[in-house]
């Protein structure tokens, strides 16, 4: 974690190549950096200017008047080597290298000077081809995306730039707060697993969402994931699945894609938890975020259609997840309210008469029972009830019942009332979808990550004994 440290907490940052042309990346990257927060000294390095956003320019960053932590360096890639020269002889630790026109079009050996030149000075280098990073605790946005990102637990690898930039974008619009925001670009020197090693220690991160086209150290990312996966979770959008797409990926981070059958293996093993698309991700990223983690495997289905309810069941069955019984204690005190022709077997069919006071008693009585481990509320739009009210009725139930004491999706399903009744939900950090295989495949996901964080404690508690077993032996004779 120490090796990183200045990045993540540095007490001065330098935009070489800043500018006052409000076009320029270097203009928006300032801007961000001194709107967004950051406490610590910024430095304009423009040799045109003396002044840009109301700071003091510098001609180079030899010149600026103490060593700075952190240069971000958004100048075309032929004058990349003489800036990382002079951040060198000026005593920076991390370059972060905007720049594109490296390994990704063919210009290897311009990249290879580069990360020659750092580390003949001991500078660890961000990319090249990147949009920047942020991290939320320290009010760093050094990118020329989004400026208010949202402080929340979940950081973000990214190895794609324009792709990533999008996404600080979507996690605003779904609420998500994220602690770091990566751009990996060209990963010439700090990587994926570089990253995952400071996260794994970050007590700001909570949650590890990688959108990835290759690693080029495959043993040192199971290695490092493997340790992060026991204490938490990793989510991966693994680019690059088909023949097609891993030549388009090489084309534009110049990155080996991989067989996939090695990084679903890979995964695997190490505890990852493999999302086949961006929209997958994210709903299982909200799910972990906004969820405790589950004590066992008894999922309760709640649901005003049948049809909703089966939908569920078959996506929990996919996921290898079978519906219990539900425990007589919820039925009995769902019995009180329901007509008698309600089927309360699991899922629990509230019937599409349910008004909203139904889904309050239902999910209070359900966030209430020790035999519940988690939920899935599903709630098919009918002329009985608006969607927005069941949403309401959800939250109320939530906040009466203490919180989120147990992990719990909801699929609000029909039209634009129903995303609105999403949205209220979502704002509450209480995870919504707009149907039901995506809110069942979002509380499988959280349970198969506790599932193999138990297989592997249980197996290294086994190895420990076997060793201890075996040393008592020795002693023995």
């Amino acid at each position: 974690m120490a090796g990183l440290e200045k990045l993540f907490y540095p007490s001065s940052i330098a935009v070489v190549g800043a500018s006052k042309n409000p076009q320029k990346i270097g203009h928006i990257i300032l801007k961000n950096l001194k709107e967004y927060g950051f406490k610590g000294r910024i430095y304009p390095v423009n040799p045109n200017a003396d002044e840009i956003l109301g700071l003091k320019a510098y001609p180079s960053v030899s010149a600026i008047p103490e060593p700075v932590d952190v240069v971000v360096v958004s100048v075309p890639a032929p004058k990349v080597p003489e800036v990382i020269e002079d951040a060198g002889k000026a005593g920076a630790k991390f370059a972060v290298i905007i720049a594109s026109g490296f390994r990704e079009v063919g210009n290897v050996e311009l990249e290879k000077k580069v990360v020659e030149t750092a580390r003949k000075y001991g500078i660890r280098v961000l990319g090249p081809n990147v949009f920047g990073y942020v991290y939320t605790p320290s009010r760093i946005n050094a990118t020329f995306g989004p400026r208010d990102v949202i402080p929340g637990g979940v950081a973000f690898i990214t190895q794609s730039g324009a792709l990533g930039i999008a996404l600080m974008g979507t996690t605003i619009m779904e609420g998500i707060g994220v602690s770091a925001i990566i751009s990996l670009g060209n990963k010439a020197d700090l990587d994926d697993a570089d990253f995952l090693e400071f996260f794994e220690k970050d007590p700001n991160t909570n949650i590890v969402l990688i959108y990835m086209e290759g690693v080029s150290d495959g043993r040192k990312f199971v290695e490092v994931a493997s340790r992060v996966t026991l204490k938490k979770p990793i989510v991966v959008i693994k680019s690059g699945r088909t023949e097609a797409g891993a030549r388009a990926a090489a084309s534009h981070t110049g990155s080996l894609a991989g067989n996939i059958a090695f990084y679903e293996a890979a995964f695997k093993q190490s505890g990852i938890l493999f999302a086949k698309s961006i929209e997958e991700a994210f709903d299982w990223v909200k799910a972990l975020t906004w969820n405790p983690l589950p004590d066992g495997d008894r999922i309760v289905i709640i649901t005003n259609g049948g049809g909703a309810g089966v939908q569920a069941s078959d996506t929990l069955a996919d996921n290898g997840f079978l519906l219990q019984k539900p425990p007589q204690s919820l039925v009995d005190e769902i019995r009180k309210f329901v007509p008698p022709f309600a089927s309360l077997n699991n899922p629990i069919d509230l019937t599409g008469m349910a008004p909203t006071e139904w889904y309050y008693k239902a999910v209070y009585a359900a966030l209430n029972d020790p035999g519940v481990d988690s939920i899935v509320v599903l709630y098919c739009h009918t002329a009985m009830t608006h969607p927005v009210e069941v949403a309401e009725a959800i939250i109320n139930a939530v906040k009466d019942a203490g919180g989120l004491k147990k992990p719990m999706t909801v699929a609000l399903i029909g039209g634009i009332e129903a995303y609105e009744g999403i949205k209220k939900l979502t704002e509450a950090k209480i995870p919504a979808y707009p149907t039901p295989e995506r809110a069942a495949a979002a509380i499988a996901t959280v349970h198969r990550y506790v599932k193999y964080r138990e297989y592997v404690k249980k197996r290294l508690s086994y190895l420990e004994e076997e060793k201890r077993l075996k040393r008592s032996l020795f002693v023995q004779h």
